[in-house]
């Protein structure tokens, strides 16, 4: 889709946090033509989607690495290569509950011609002084226990008289609960093979392996991994914070009653569960009213908590456009109209001392969302430090009534679902930018690209997938 321009991080900037980004404010990066005033935007009239995305990635970086605990560092990215301190399992062990035996004293063993073992004793998960296992002896063991000396196999309490002297047991009683207790006999009614139900010690992963490698997403297998092998805290890039921020007197937010003309503020939940799902820790801010001065105090009281700010509403031509009122005198966010639909109208820049940076993006639910993948999405990837920015791509065959349309020199984005065993996408609902319905029953988006005024049924399309 578009060009997935690499991060160039420039000067290092900690934050209140403890965090850090490398990044600068890179107005630079703009098209051919572009002013060098970033308050007045590029000479020429439209930037391209893949411009844009490029000017943001050209500016925002990793942050700065950090030591967390394990579960703190869940969904962040590592940074440095963990390697095996010691093997897992650090010895050998019993896969089952049952008897550790030699396999000479079990062998030819029947359930007419048992074998008769003397029960030396038991063996749990977490004993340490083990018994030794001599001729013709047996010792209890339990699942995860250490094989003891001596023992060469495992038998399962099933194939055994559990020490009852009647048939085949269902289980291994509780030492407390057997009156054998750990002596006695035990009939054995099958054979073993050598290292039967014994897990090897290293057999998962040896001392000195690669355990994981720097880059590694931690989810929650490698967790449990890191904390297998005795690790309580990695170095990590921290998941960024991003602070989302509505617009508009209108807004009203859900669960209280609606006003005459009001709405209820979805932006900033769509945006802040977006920011979340794309592995960042989301802040969202109550809608700001359509004032400059109110936005701005806004926008610098979060600066404290913040990787990055994504505000909603206000970045158009209208008279209560109030983003654009509020950060275009200062000259930190450049307001641009890029070559796409829905989402025409941008903001982007870097604010305040640690020149955090900020994505204004447009009011309509669709525009904002859509521009959320485009651009948003791949900033807090490129923070996290990981390679993969992008949602995957695929193509298929548009399966519709009757052609699509689009504005000419324009990237179109449809909503739509996509069927991967026929390979089909179908569109779903209108152009609107405000068809929130349709944009929730959607798993992908259509592209329509720049030099296409429309798509006939059967076309092959580029397809985003946003599951």
């Amino acid at each position: 889709m578009s060009s997935s321009a690499a991060p160039s991080p420039s000067d290092a900037h900690g934050d209140a946090h403890g965090h850090g980004h490398e990044h600068g404010h890179g107005h630079e990066h703009g098209p051919e033509g572009a002013s060098a005033d970033p308050c007045e935007g590029p000479v020429r009239g439209l930037w391209s989607v893949d411009e844009h995305l490029a000017d943001i990635l050209a500016t925002v970086g990793p942050l700065e690495p950090i030591e967390l605990q394990l579960l703190d560092a869940q969904g962040c990215v590592l940074v440095e290569d963990v390697t095996v301190p010691v093997a897992l399992p650090p010895f050998d062990n019993s896969s089952m509950d049952g008897y550790a035996v030699r396999v000479a004293d079990v062998a030819g063993a029947t359930e007419e011609f048992p074998a008769v073992l003397t029960v030396i004793g038991d063996v749990a998960a977490g004993d340490g002084g083990l018994p030794t296992v001599g001729p013709g002896e047996a010792a209890r063991i339990m699942t995860g226990a250490p094989l003891p000396p001596g023992a060469e196999a495992v038998v399962p309490v099933e194939w055994t008289d559990g020490g009852t002297g009647g048939g085949a047991a269902t289980g291994m009683r509780a030492a407390s609960a057997a009156p054998e207790g750990a002596g006695g006999e035990v009939r054995v009614h099958r054979a073993a093979e050598d290292r039967a139900h014994v897990r090897a010690q290293g057999s998962d992963v040896r001392a000195g392996e690669l355990a994981l490698a720097a880059g590694t997403v931690l989810g929650p297998p490698q967790i449990g991994l890191l904390a297998a092998i005795g690790r309580g805290a990695v170095r990590v890039r921290p998941r960024p914070r991003v602070v989302v921020i509505s617009t508009g007197s209108e807004l009203v937010q859900p669960g209280e009653p609606l006003g005459e003309g009001q709405i209820h503020d979805s932006n900033s939940f769509a945006l802040a569960a977006a920011a979340r799902d794309a592995g960042a820790l989301a802040y969202r801010v109550g809608a700001v009213t359509d004032d400059a001065e109110t936005l701005r105090a806004t926008i610098e009281d979060q600066l404290i908590r913040a990787d990055l700010i994504v505000t909603t509403g206000g970045v158009s031509v209208g008279a209560y456009d109030v983003v654009k009122e509020a950060l275009t005198a200062e000259g930190q966010v450049d307001f641009r109209k890029l070559a796409m639909q829905p989402g025409k109208p941008q903001g982007f820049g870097a604010i305040g001392e640690e020149q955090i940076p900020l994505l204004a993006l447009p009011g309509n639910p669709v525009s904002s969302y859509v521009s959320f993948e485009l651009f948003v999405r791949p900033a807090i990837r490129a923070l996290m430090g990981v390679e993969d920015l992008h949602r995957p791509t695929v193509r298929a065959v548009l399966a519709a009534d009757k052609a699509l349309s689009s504005p000419a020199g324009r990237r179109q984005f449809l909503r739509g679902t996509y069927d991967p065993e026929a390979g089909t996408v179908t569109p779903v609902g209108g152009a609107g930018s405000h068809l929130v319905a349709a944009l929730a029953h959607a798993d992908c988006l259509l592209v329509v690209p720049e030099e296409a005024e429309g798509v006939e049924p059967g076309s092959e399309l580029e397809v985003v997938l946003l599951g």
